[in-house]
């Protein structure tokens, strides 16, 4: 078989990091994360989504959009009326990400405060 003829190369950390890539993107904009913070409450369809914001139901739904290709939400049409939910489960992978350098910082963080309480004890000062 020739390279590239029908064969597929799957690279999942390409895919995931993509996909993060994606979820941080969406969750950049604040109307977006306050979009998804109602979603937490139920589904909802867009015009109640937009409901509480200034922008035009148009934005709302452009944004609505980005959260969709990042598979924070999904739509269901039902006549005219757009029903959303979230979908956590890009949120998982964000959260574990994050959860890395959360670790990183407790430990950088507990031995300065080892470093700061010996200090103490002694009395020394650094110059």
């Amino acid at each position: 078989m020739q390279p590239g003829a029908g064969c597929h190369t799957f690279n999942r950390v390409v895919e995931d990091g993509a996909a993060l890539d994606q979820t941080f993107a969406a969750l950049a904009d604040p109307t977006r994360r306050a979009i998804l913070t109602r979603l937490r409450a139920g589904p909802s369809t867009i015009g109640e989504l937009a409901e509480p914001f200034t922008i035009s139901f148009a934005a709302v739904s452009k944004h609505v959009r980005v959260l969709e290709r990042a598979g924070l939400l999904e739509r269901d049409v039902r006549g005219r009326e757009h029903h959303c939910r979230l979908v956590a489960r890009p949120l998982r992978s964000a959260a574990a990400w994050t959860a890395a350098y959360r670790e990183f910082w407790e430990r950088r963080l507990d031995a300065l405060d080892g470093w700061l309480r010996e200090r103490g004890k002694t009395g020394r000062r650094r110059r």
